[in-house]
């Protein structure tokens, strides 16, 4: 919802359009840009900050709908129009903002009606990804996700349960006036209510806690790690389910955190420090056919292959990802989506665990890419992600695979797919 705090001045509505153009171009992720525009320009306060990024993600998160009720409007006036149609913003209050000529024009769509807007307008979802929905659930289910996905994602913590406890770290937060509840699924996640400056608490500073969505943290719940085993995280970018994993291993046994992005893996570092964990390798790797993973052949326990995706699942946070994917994009990524399930496969041993997830809610990203290899290797066999859970004393029942879904789950969306390989 739009701050009241600090009211949008001209020079602040100008800042939000001059952001919101660069951004609509989608050459690039709008929180780098925004770092960048922010970075540039140190004389605005964290108030003012927030106003201008909250205009341009609300944007985002209604562009259809904005696009639709004007398709001929320009930054300023889609900043505008969100601020009326959207946020309830009366024109009186939006006068000092709104120049001479844009007047009538404003005042005549705030009220127009989305009923009679295709599917794709009304879901905020692109019409090639309603298309492939439509493989997977009804309309009905669409719209319920689209609406779903159009809202903020709330701020989830993971306790590190190898320094301290959920109850422990809620009881520190209370006393430092911050509420926060336990998540719904996950046994070791705290939803927070408000979005306090995270690196200056103890509990951060200390390594007890870790921002991780509800969902991501039972994602690394399903691959069932255990002390003393040997795990991988094939894709492990920063780092959040690594340390997470380390923490159900109670820092025993070893745990590798393979990427093939060093900027991202380096992200890991401070992050370990902070964990207290001692189990984790973090590991460069060239590709899925490195030497590295070679020589751990037949070696592990369980492997998650958190595979690169295109990420529909977070546009929660991330809402100008949809206008950055295409089903050139989605085709170009089951490729190496398919090729990485493989590869995890060739690291376990027998008896062993491996979990194919992605961030995607798409099928040709998901169920597909299960079936295929499945088809491919007799030698595995499917576990139902409702005995995965249970066997972690979580009762939650979405079928075969673990689908987490915004507008069901209040989580980012998720998919996995628990497989084991026979004896």
């Amino acid at each position: 919802m739009f701050p009241s705090s600090l009211k949008l001045t001209p020079a602040l509505l100008q800042d939000a359009t001059t952001l919101l153009g660069e951004v609509l171009h989608f050459s690039a992720p709008a929180d780098n840009l925004l770092s960048t525009f922010f970075r540039d320009r140190p004389k605005l306060g964290r108030q003012e900050r927030t106003v201008i990024a909250e205009c341009v993600y609300g944007v985002l998160r209604r562009f259809l709908a904005l696009k639709w009720i004007l398709p001929d409007g320009n930054p300023r006036l889609w900043i505008l129009l969100w601020l009326g149609r959207f946020q309830g913003i009366s024109q009186r209050e939006l006068e000092p903002l709104i120049l001479p000529r844009d007047r009538d024009t404003l005042a005549a769509l705030k009220s127009r009606s989305l009923e009679s807007a295709p599917l794709d307008v009304q879901a905020e979802l692109p019409e090639w990804v309603v298309n492939k929905l439509r493989a997977v659930m009804p309309d009905d289910a669409i719209l319920n996700l689209g609406r779903a996905l159009q809202q903020p994602a709330p701020l989830d913590l993971r306790v590190n349960t190898f320094k301290s406890s959920r109850e422990s770290v809620q009881s520190s937060l209370k006393e430092l006036g911050i509420e926060a509840r336990p998540t719904d699924h996950s046994p070791t996640g705290l939803r927070v209510s408000s979005h306090p400056d995270l690196a200056k608490l103890p509990s951060f500073k200390s390594g007890e806690i870790e921002v991780q969505d509800e969902g991501s943290q039972l994602l690394a719940i399903l691959v069932g790690a255990r002390r003393g085993e040997m795990v991988a995280d094939l894709c492990a970018g920063a780092g959040g389910k690594t340390l997470a994993l380390g923490a159900q291993m109670s820092s025993s046994g070893r745990l590798y955190a393979f990427d093939i992005n060093e900027r991202r893996l380096a992200k890991l570092s401070p992050r370990l420090k902070r964990s207290g964990l001692s189990n984790v390798t973090p590991q460069l790797i060239a590709s899925e056919n490195d030497t590295r993973l070679k020589r751990l052949a037949g070696k592990l326990d369980r492997v998650l292959v958190d595979a690169p995706c295109s990420g529909l699942g977070t546009l929660r946070r991330n809402p100008d990802l949809k206008f950055r994917q295409s089903p050139q994009t989605v085709a170009s990524l089951t490729k190496t989506q398919a090729s990485l399930i493989r590869a995890g496969a060739k690291l376990l041993k027998p008896g062993g665990r491996l979990v194919y997830a992605t961030c995607s809610l798409l099928p040709d990203e998901n169920q597909a890419i299960v079936a295929a290899f499945m088809a491919e290797h007799a030698d595995f066999k499917l576990i139902p992600a409702k005995e995965a859970l249970a066997a972690q004393r979580i009762p939650l029942d979405t079928g075969n695979y673990m689908e987490l879904n915004p507008a069901r789950h209040g989580t980012d969306g998720f998919f996995a797919a628990v497989l084991e390989k026979g004896n």
